[in-house]
Parts: C-alpha cells; sequence; structure tokens
C-alpha cells in the first residue's frame, strides 16, 4: 500500500481548483475530508506551479500556510508543504512539518544547514526547467530521463555532503509539463519508474492527479480527468510506487481496496 498524500491547494490560481481554498476554514475543512478518506499525509501548497501561475512572495505562501499547519499539527496530521522557497522551506521547518516537497529538488545550498539539522523528510523532484514553475517546452524522453538520472545523482550528493541522510530522501521524477510538452514523455518515465527505483535503490513519488498529459491523450477536459487518474495511480501502485500524490484520496484509497481483494 502506497502513502497517499493528499493535495490542498491555499492558491488563486492551481490549474483545476485555484480559489477554492483560500479561506483558511475551507483549507482546513478539505484538509480533514482528504484525512478521513485515506490520506496519509496531507500536501499544503500555497503558491501554484502551473504555467499561467502568478507570482507568491515567501511571506504571503506562510501566511497562507500558518493557520492549516498549526490545525493539522494539533491533530497530529502528517503535513507536506509544497515549496521552493528557502524562506518558505525555513518556516516549514520550525514550525515541524514531516515533509517538504520541492518542484526545484532543493537548489539552495543555504537552506542545506537547516536541512540536515531537522528530521523532516525531503521530496526531490525533477524538472526539465529545473528553476521555477512549469513551461511550455519540447523534449524527449532519451534527454529527459538521462538529465533525470543526472539531476537526481547532483541532488542526492550535494545533500548527502550537506549532512542529508538518504534515508530521509524521495525521488519525484516529475509530470506533465514537468517534463515537456509531449505526453509521451511523461508515459516513456512511466513505464520505466522501476528501473528508475532500482537504479538509485530510494523511495519514489509520482503526483499526476489531473495532469493535463492525461486529458490530451484520452481528448478530453483536464477536469474530467478523474478516470484516467485513478486509472494511472492503479498502474503506480502496480509497479510499487511508495507515494502517490493525488486530488482525491478516497476514490484511490477504495480502487485499492477492491483490487487487493481481487488479487
Amino acid at each position: 500500500m502506497p502513502h497517499i498524500l493528499g493535495i490542498v491547494n491555499i492558491t488563486e490560481d492551481s490549474f483545476s481548483d485555484g480559489g477554492l481554498y483560500l479561506d483558511p476554514a475551507k483549507a482546513i475543512k478539505k484538509a480533514r475530508q482528504l484525512y478521513q478518506s485515506g490520506a496519509d499525509i496531507i500536501d499544503l501548497g500555497a503558491a501554484s506551479s502551473n504555467i499561467n501561475t502568478t507570482a507568491v512572495n515567501p511571506a504571503e505562501e506562510i501566511h497562507r500556510l500558518k493557520p492549516v499547519i498549526t490545525y493539522l499539527k494539533s491533530q497530529n496530521i502528517s503535513i507536506s508543504v509544497d515549496t521552493f522557497k528557502p524562506e518558505v522551506q525555513s518556516y516549514a521547518l520550525e514550525a515541524g512539518v514531516d515533509y517538504i516537497n520541492d518542484i526545484q529538488g532543493f537548489p539552495h545550498p543555504e537552506i542545506y544547514p537547516q536541512l540536515a539539522q531537522s528530521n523532516t523528510k525531503l521530496i526531490v523532484m525533477h524538472s526539465v526547467q529545473r528553476l521555477g514553475p512549469a513551461t511550455v517546452m519540447e523534449t524527449s524522453h532519451e534527454e529527459v530521463y538521462t538529465g533525470m538520472l543526472d539531476f537526481f545523482t547532483q541532488r542526492i550528493t550535494a545533500l548527502e555532503k550537506a549532512g542529508v541522510s538518504s534515508k530521509r530522501i524521495i525521488l519525484d521524477p516529475g509530470m506533465g509539463f514537468f517534463l515537456g510538452a509531449d505526453p509521451a514523455v511523461s508515459i516513456y518515465v512511466l513505464k520505466n519508474l522501476t528501473k528508475l527505483k532500482d537504479y538509485f535503490k530510494l523511495p519514489i513519488l509520482v503526483g499526476l492527479s489531473r495532469k493535463s498529459f492525461l486529458s490530451r491523450i484520452i481528448g478530453i477536459q483536464t477536469n474530467e480527468t478523474g478516470p484516467a487518474t485513478l486509472a494511472a495511480e492503479l498502474y503506480l501502485t502496480k509497479v510499487g510506487t511508495d507515494y502517490i500524490r493525488t486530488h482525491d484520496a478516497k476514490a484511490l484509497v477504495n480502487a485499492i481496496k477492491i483490487t487487493n481483494c481481487l488479487i
């Protein structure tokens, strides 16, 4: 059974649910629903990373996160904070969150001493952009996969050299526009997840929930990709993915239960 991260976007412009959970009370309610539906970890993001996002300054990110983190901590619910800004990561570490999820894969060495002193697990995500949110880039699966291996090797080495145990590192290959404009690249990476895990001998996290590459493959709107997302997530469980980041924890948990009954 994979660890399930339930997504709460405390943002104005996230691709599928921007603006729905800016109110702390609504974000907390959504987090509770995800947790009660079977999410093991609540993944909080206070700044969107989609291709049309508007930048959010670190102070505003922290302002959005603080009441939700305070509540979840009071309930002993595991928390992941999705941010690539060192100032926000520093706040999250001080707040005692369980995971930090960085779409840039922790490129800022100034935060490394604080990372090394904590017990927080680090989700190191790969992207072809390397820095910043997703952008539209044309790529090929061969160059993306080779670049991914080099990227993870460099990041793991840098973090371990700074004193971060590899036991705290989780690898996320990125999906969708983080791998390139062609959906075939995401499919190639998904087909090679087992090889990626064997190469690094580290846990793998994948987040493909409501990704536009799914909608483009089957020719539907992104907000209609629930069944496609679930099919892809069940594939992740089949290939031994350790963590799955999803918007719909209930659907995934129930599907896994039924699948397990049939095996």
